[in-house]
Parts: C-alpha cells; sequence; structure tokens
C-alpha cells in the first residue's frame, strides 16, 4: 500500500482503492466472529480473510479446520497478507502482534483498548517510523464512529470538552437498577449471563475500561498522549440502595460518565458515577448503549449514540477501518500540531456527594468549598467541592461512596484560587 508522508505525518491517497485486501486475524471469539459475519454480509468491502490465529486447540468452531493456525508467525510472516486483524484479550499479547506486524510491513486493526490506552504514543512513533496505519475505531464506543469524525470532521473545531457513557456493561446494570428496581448485585449477575460483562467484572465497574476509551479519545480530541495511570477512575461498584433512593426521590439517574476538557492551556479528564437530571439527554442513553457527546466552539453540542458493545457493533466498527485502510487511509494525529503544548493535569475541583458510614471518617476541612450535609439512616452525606485527588484517595477507603453533584461544577485549582484572591 503506497502512503506518502511528510514533516512526519502520514498523508494518505483516499482515492485509491485497492481490489482485495488480505487478512491475517488474530481472535475468533465475539468480535472475531462478528467480524466474520459482518465481512460476508456486506458487498462494499473487497476483503478476505486468508488465516485466523487462535490459542485453544481442539475447540469446536464454525468454519473449515484450514483456516486456523496456533502460530502466530504464519500470519506476521506471510507476504501476501496486507492487514493483521489484531482481536485477542491479552494486552501485553496484543502489543507484541501490533508491533511485530508494522515492522513486517503490514497495516494493523485492533479494538483493543487496554493496549491502546498503554502504548498510544509509542504506536503513534511505530506509524511513522514504518510508514503503516494502525486504525482502531472498534476500540472506543464499539459502533459509534467517533475517531474518524474527531480526525476528520472535528479537525478545525475548536473541541472544548468530550464526555459520555463509555461503557455499556455499567449502563446496562445501571438500566436495570433504575427501571427495574433490582439491586446493583442482581444487575450484574444478569449483565454477566447476557455476556454484557466479563465474569471478573472489576474493570467495567471499577471504572478502567471506560478510562482506556478516554485516554485514547483524549489523543484525538486535544491532541495530548497521557498514560491509564495518570487518570483517576471511579466506578459504580460503591454505589449503595440509598444513593439509588435519593436518585429517584429527586427524579435523576445515576451514569458512569467519562470525560475530558480543556481550559487554560490544559486538559483535564477523568471517570466517575454522576447523578443526571431526567432532561439531560444522556440520561435516556440505556441498556448496552453508548453515548458521545463533543462540545466545540463552533459547533456547540453534539451527541452521538450507539450500541457500545457486541459481536456486530464491533464488528462493524473493525470492518469499517479494514474499508479505510484499502483506500490508505491513516490517522494524522491533527491536533498534536493544531494545539501545541497541552499539558494533562489532575489539578482539579469536582462537586461530588460523598456518602460513608463512620462519623468523623470525612470532615468539612477536606472540602474547598462545603455546601451541605446530612445524615440518613444512619450514613452520612456531604455535598462540596473537592480536589480530584482528595477523590481518589476515598475511592481506596472502605465504605465510602463517591457521586458527582447533577451539573457539577468543576474548576481548575487555579481559577478557584484567582477567585478566592479577588473577593
Amino acid at each position: 500500500m503506497t502512503v506518502e508522508k511528510t514533516n512526519g505525518t502520514i498523508h494518505s491517497d483516499h482515492n485509491h482503492r485497492h481490489p482485495n485486501v488480505r487478512l491475517g486475524v488474530f481472535g475468533f471469539g465475539c468480535v472475531g466472529q462478528g467480524l466474520y459475519h459482518v465481512l460476508h454480509e456486506t458487498r462494499g468491502v473487497k476483503a478476505e480473510i486468508k488465516k485466523i490465529c487462535v490459542k485453544t486447540k481442539n475447540k469446536q468452531r464454525p468454519l473449515l479446520e484450514d483456516i486456523f493456525t496456533f502460530d502466530k508467525e504464519e500470519i506476521l510472516n506471510d507476504p501476501d497478507i496486507d492487514v493483521v486483524v489484531e482481536l485477542i484479550d491479552d494486552a501485553d499479547a496484543a502489543f507484541e502482534i501490533v508491533k511485530k506486524a508494522l515492522e513486517n510491513g503490514k497495516a494493523v486493526v485492533t479494538a483493543n483498548k487496554k493496549m491502546l490506552a498503554e502504548h498510544l504514543e509509542e504506536i503513534y512513533q511505530l506509524q511513522k517510523k514504518y510508514n503503516k496505519a494502525v486504525l482502531y475505531e472498534g476500540s472506543v464506543c464499539g459502533s459509534i464512529p467517533i475517531l474518524r469524525n474527531l480526525e476528520e470532521y472535528y479537525d478545525n473545531d475548536l473541541l472544548i470538552s468530550i464526555e459520555g457513557i463509555f461503557n455499556g456493561s455499567t449502563n446496562f446494570i445501571l438500566t436495570k437498577v433504575f427501571e427495574e428496581r433490582k439491586n446493583y448485585l442482581d444487575a450484574l449477575k444478569q449483565a454477566q449471563n447476557l455476556g454484557f460483562a466479563e465474569s471478573d467484572p472489576s474493570l467495567d465497574v471499577k471504572g478502567f475500561d471506560p478510562k482506556f476509551k478516554l485516554v485514547i479519545a483524549i489523543a484525538h480530541t486535544f491532541g495530548v498522549f497521557v498514560t491509564p495511570d495518570e487518570v483517576i477512575n471511579i466506578g459504580i461498584d460503591k454505589i449503595s440502595d440509598l444513593d439509588l433512593k435519593f436518585a429517584r426521590e429527586n427524579n435523576y439517574t445515576i451514569k458512569l460518565i467519562a470525560r475530558a476538557f480543556k481550559e487554560d492551556g490544559k486538559v483535564f479528564g477523568f471517570v466517575a458515577p454522576q447523578f443526571i437530571e431526567a432532561t439531560n439527554p444522556l440520561a435516556s442513553v440505556r441498556n448496552e448503549f453508548n453515548a458521545v457527546q463533543l462540545q466545540g466552539a463552533f459547533a456547540e453540542k453534539q451527541l452521538f449514540i450507539g450500541k457500545g458493545a457486541g459481536s456486530y457493533p464491533t464488528g462493524s466498527a473493525v470492518l469499517s477501518d479494514i474499508s479505510a485502510l484499502s483506500y490508505d487511509y491513516a490517522y494524522e494525529y491533527k491536533k498534536r500540531n493544531q494545539l501545541g503544548d497541552l499539558t494533562f493535569s489532575n489539578d482539579l475541583l469536582v462537586e461530588v456527594f460523598v456518602s460513608f458510614e463512620e462519623e468523623d471518617l470525612i470532615t468539612i476541612r477536606d472540602f474547598d468549598q462545603f455546601e451541605s450535609g446530612y445524615t440518613s439512616h444512619g450514613k452520612q452525606y456531604m455535598v462540596g467541592l473537592v480536589k480530584l485527588k482528595k477523590l481518589q484517595e476515598w475511592n481506596q477507603t472502605a465504605g465510602v461512596g463517591i457521586i458527582l453533584a447533577p451539573n457539577a461544577k468543576l474548576m481548575s485549582a487555579s481559577k478557584r484560587k484567582e477567585k478566592l484572591q479577588l473577593a
């Protein structure tokens, strides 16, 4: 495939289409099978799967045996294979596959958000070094075409923020809790039975999965590479029945929100549950659906909604990347050149409801600005502006629940300082 490179940026010739793209696929689980089906149902993409590399031998599979291999080199070293499609669970093994594929002159499509979030800057450098593209639309919010929109449509709009529901499993659980009045554990069990949540659900319910997606989205929204360790994530695993009762009484729902925004040369980003008013468009995003809301200086707010998980939604996003590669498409990471020296920061104040059982576990002194407090059914509640780092500390303390206020105030610590000095 021919891709020109100038000034360290990959440029692609969109008009030149390759007649038939030959694929080597790693993994034949949920997404791999989804890709196989959508590839055979569509007429628009001229691509064929030459080999599928799988791990487990003697497993019943719906395809003839000769398409499968257990040796990754059979795909990575095959000069006939143009594109490696990486769809495995293991993030470390996935990165090795991506790296080797690029070294061997193959373009890559992947949906592995953990691997991408942990290695994105290195993958960016590898693409420039080997002049081959890595596309990963399926890694962020399933079927919602958000990354290509951030790259192409929003390449000239000054984006202020990106936020939304980036995890289908937790949204499914929260939907069941509110609509069917299930308790959290029963809703989690149902999500696991339906395959929306893993047997070890901590990546989802503790907010790691949406954090990985947010890390990837930040690179394409603001041109900043951050590592997952830098981004604070608070999950839904500590939401209590009292929190649910409070939400129902006030006509709120609770959603796990991933968000990032730009202010004064800094990018802030974190994941946390939030009380959402019934009038907020995110309140009506149900079950395994995801939503991404962008706010730009010119286009104002725009909302994308689509299925965020599952075999076909992710398979169709992967297929869309394969199609784009047949036109030599590559991400140009345009915001890196346009936005210059933005830095990531956690120096942020956030308006939250915090609940705890032991008296004096949290005090008014912990707040930068205390708003109110009350006791209900033996639980203490406090509301106010708190440093994001303090929230992280509380999140690691047993018996402390954290939920952002509806329309929560978010303020950089330096801005708060200015306000206090002016007051």
